[in-house]
This record gives C-alpha cells, structure tokens and sequence, in this order.
C-alpha cells in the first residue's frame, strides 16, 4: 500500500541516512493528518480523505474492474502515453480516441507561443473531455522548474531543483512542489514527470546539471523526498528520473545511448538513494532511463529487463514503471511500434511519447494476439496504471471539494496563478522566498556593498531586460554608468550574475560573483535585492567544481 504522506518524506531521509531524531512521535500537521493525536481524530466531524491519505492501493478493486472491461485494443492502448505535433488540439484529441490511449503529455510544441493559461487548460479540457469510459485520462506535462519547463509564460515561473537545493530549507521545498503542484493541477494536468532524481557530476554533465539537486547523493535524496510529497500534496502524480541515474553520465540520451560504467548493485549506495527516498515518500511513478549498463552497454535500461527487475527488486517499487521518451535518438526510431512491445515486455507499465503512438498500440496489440505478450502481464501493468489514476482524479477532486467546489481552489479555476482558498500558500511569496534564499554568492562577500546605479552587459537581451525592469522596481538606476553587472562569464565587469548552473561563472574576472540558477522574473529580482543592498545571499552551492572553492559559506 502506498504510503501516507506528509511527514513521510522527512521519516524517509532519516532511513536512508540511518538518523535519529530527538522524539519518536513527530508533531501532527493542522490538517488532521495521519499522525495526529487520537483524542484530536475522534473530537474533530467526519470529512473527505485528505490529499495525504489517498493512493494507488484505495483503487484497486475498482481498477480491476475497468482493466477486466478492456477489449484487446483498449487494453493494448491504455499502456501508452502518446504525443502529437503543432497546436491542433483536435489532433491530439483524435489521437487518443483513435487508439485507445491512457493519455497524452502536451509539449511546448502543442501550445502557442508565449501561452496564457487559460490557452493551456484550453488544450487540458478538450483532451480530458475526450475520454468517457472508466479509465481516467492521464494528461502528463515536463514541468520541473529551470530549463524544462513546457508550458513557459502558462504556468507559474519556478527554478529547477537545483535552486531549491540551494534553500537547504525542506520545508520550503514541499511547500514550493505542492505550489507548483497545485498549479498544474489548476492548468488541468495529472501528471508532472518530476522531480530529476539524478545526482550530478557538474559541469561534465551536459544533460542534468540544474535539474539535479546536487552532486551529494544524500542531499539530493532529501530533496527529492520532500518534492516528491508536495507535488502529491498539490494533487499530480509526480514522477522520479531517470533510473538508475542520468547525471554521471556524459552523453546526452536525447543525442545517443549513454553508458554506465557501474551496475546498479554498484550505484545502491550513491545514485540510487534519491530514487529510494522518492519511493519511500510515496511517489506513484519511476522512469527509466534510456542508459546503458555494464552488461547490456548496446541496449537502454528501457528495453533491459535485468534493468526493470532490479527497480522493482532494489527499491521494493510496486508503483507504475513509466519509460523515457522512446522518440529520443537513444532507442532505434525505426521499429514501427515494436520499441513499445519490446519496453512492456521488459518490465515497463507505460510507454511514454513512442516514435508513432498509433503503430504502438497496433503492435502491442498484435504482439498480444500472436503470445508475444501475454494478456495477463498487460492486465497486472493495466491496473497499476489505472489505480494510479484513479487515485489522482480523487486527489485532485478532494482539492476541488475542500475549496466548496466553486472553482476558487487549487483543484478549481484560479486564473492560472496557483491561488487558492483563505490559508493556502501565496504562490509569489513562496517563490519569492525560494529566489532569495537560493540566491548564491560563488565570489566575494555574502551581503553586497550596496549601489544606487548599475549598468548591464552581456547575456542575452531577454535577460538583461528582464535584469533591468527588476532593478528598476527595486528602485535602481540602470544605464551606462554605476556598478557594471555582467550576465555573461566572458564579459568583464565588477558584478557577475549567473543565470544557469553555477560552473558556467567560474572563470569570470569580475571580483564579485553570484548564481540565481535561473533567469525567472522572481530570481532577478532576489538579484536586483542584493545589489541594492537589501538582501544577505544565503544559499549554499550544491555542487563542488573547479573553483568553487572561491564561494563563501553564507548559510
């Protein structure tokens, strides 16, 4: 059964970590959740399950059902996650009706340019009005915060996990998944392939970097634990990648098949700990990665058995084990659907974004008719599958019923701003508070001299606009005279601003040096702060590298 979540996360580190903490019974939250003293359960009237309190496991006579109700095609289809070019909803729309599909992840590529919100649940609608049986739809999004981040101006600006590592606040961090959480589920999406659980090596890594929490494994696994609770608390399915670890990995498996060249019984101790604590946080899904092992070096974990078993058999993982993108170049992309036979047949639940959804759910169709695949292992993958959603339509619906069901909710129409009922979190003080408390000096001195003026060189024009106006509103003078500030590591100048991962600053001349790890509205504005003089930097870096040593402790 799916464990409760709330304190989990933090009780999940501690395991990992083999920590004791002072009392063995940890403060109850004020929502009533598991944890709570008795005497306050049995005095408080009888309501609706908690976000916490529900899973997968309460759903699985019900998912037996529907799965038992699939004909052949159905069944074949409900296991893929497919995907559609251009901004014609009505494609997507006929994608999934045509086969049968659990459900779609909408890209950058299926929304207008520069979306408002109400463009992005524009999409979500039409395609969740485009299922009427018992399977809910899954509607998956990239959405980590930093870099991946699809939906760009249609959902709130959040940083990658990097930056929330940098807070070393926990709480913060589930507080901000459960924000962004909330907002997707807002935006109309069930599922976020989210958090990163890989551990980076720095500035070798050339596919994670930002998206990791850092190069410490027992960081990272804190992080991840408490992202993984507060995006459920928020109401979407979440899910850890790319197993068993991207980030030491130097090739890119967008580009090619990169190699490990440990096992994964070698990674048990170090790489592997995020995707553990993720797990024993509660996450309902796992993605594997396309990664070559040591005795597979030609095939990616996603079509390697061996590989699924030892998810399955390592991290005690009995959720949905979703694939990685199988149209990225490091599966073959020219098997008409049989990368999608040969992913389930390994050990995989879904198969997300196949080279031709249409010819996959064909092929797994006809794999099952011809004893390839055995209809039995489709049904055990069906249910977890939809268990899993039907444990998220619930999730979110609590959500709805908690805000009195007008649609003012987290679960409701907020305007696409995340906000909600009286008490719930404000979404730009929270990522307000994660800007500043993640903002990192890697030169000179924690709390900056102080300037009335600057002027700004290098980088990017969007980001030395967005530089300007939030120096201006910070009551900066900006132009060609008053402290230099560089946006750029190969410009000179007296201040250095990194807007990425925090290596990329490490040969600037300038005497004076800090990362925002993100150009977000939120994160230049933290900057302007500091230059002002009004804000004492404190995050601390999360990753060592080659003159990192130069960053001051300022937590």
């Amino acid at each position: 059964m799916r464990p409760r979540l709330g304190i989990i996360a933090a009780a999940a580190v501690l395991a990992l970590t083999g920590c004791s903490g002072g009392t063995s019974d940890p403060q109850p939250e004020k929502t009533g959740e598991a944890g709570a003293p008795q005497s306050a359960q049995k005095a408080e009237p009888e309501k609706a399950a908690e976000p916490a309190d529900i899973g997968p496991a309460d759903f699985a006579d019900e998912a037996k059902e529907i799965v038992e109700s699939f004909s052949d095609d159905e069944l074949a289809g409900s296991l893929i996650i497919g995907t559609w070019s251009g901004t014609d909803t009505q494609t997507g729309v006929n994608l999934l009706k045509n086969n049968d599909l659990g459900g779609v992840i909408v890209m950058a590529d299926n929304l207008p340019e520069n979306p408002t919100p109400d463009q992005v649940k524009g999409v979500t609608e039409a395609v969740n009005a485009s299922r009427s049986k018992g399977q809910p739809v899954s509607i998956g999004v990239d959405q980590e915060g930093g870099p991946v981040s699809r939906l760009g101006t249609g959902a709130l600006p959040f940083p990658p996990l990097m930056a929330l590592s940098a807070t070393q606040d926990p709480e913060l961090t589930q507080t901000a998944t459960k924000v962004q959480g909330q907002n997707l589920t807002d935006l109309g999406f069930t599922i976020d392939f989210a958090p990163d659980a890989d551990v980076t090596t720095g500035e070798k890594d050339v596919a994670i970097n930002v998206r990791s929490a850092g190069d410490d494994h027992k960081t990272a696994a804190e992080v991840v634990a408490q992202a993984a609770t507060g995006y459920h608390l928020g109401g979407v399915a979440s899910s850890a990648k790319h197993f068993p670890g991207h980030g030491r990995l130097h090739v890119d498996s967008h580009e090619s098949l990169p190699v490990s060249k440990k096992s994964i019984k070698e990674l048990e101790d170090t790489d592997l700990l995020p995707f553990k604590s993720a797990v024993k946080a509660g996450i309902p899904i796992v993605m594997m990665g396309h990664i070559g092992l040591p005795d597979a070096k030609t095939t990616p974990a996603t079509l390697n058995e061996k590989a699924y078993k030892s998810l399955r058999d390592t991290l005690d993982f009995d959720g949905v084990i979703i694939t990685d993108a199988l149209n990225m170049k490091a599966v073959d992309q020219n098997q008409s659907g049989k990368e999608t036979v040969k992913a389930l047949s390994a050990g995989a639940d879904l198969a997300l974004m196949p080279p031709d959804s249409a010819a996959a759910q064909k092929a797994v169709a006809k794999a099952m008719k011809d004893g390839d695949l055995k209809k039995s292992d489709l049904q055990k993958k069906a249910k977890r599958v939809v268990a899993m959603q039907l444990a998220t339509a619930e999730t979110q619906k609590s959500m709805t019923d908690d805000s009195g069901g007008d649609g003012s909710g987290p679960g409701g129409d907020s305007g696409g701003d995340g906000s909600g009922p009286a008490g719930a979190e404000d979404p730009q003080k929270v990522l307000t508070d994660v800007a500043e408390k993640s903002l990192t000096v890697l030169k000179g001195e924690c709390a900056f001299e102080g300037t009335d003026s600057i002027s700004i060189v290098g980088g990017s024009e969007k980001e030395k606009s967005e530089l300007t106006k939030a120096a201006k509103d910070a009551g900066l003078t900006v132009g060609s005279g008053g402290t230099s500030v560089s946006l750029s590591p190969d410009t000179s100048a007296e201040v250095a601003v990194g807007t990425a991962a925090p290596w990329t600053m490490r040969n600037t001349p300038a005497q004076s040096a800090v990362t925002a790890y993100d150009s977000n509205p939120n994160a230049l504005k933290a900057v302007a702060k500091w230059l002002k003089g009004d804000l004492r930097a404190s995050g601390k870096l999360p990753v060592d590298y080659d003159g990192s040593d130069k960053a001051p402790d300022c937590s």
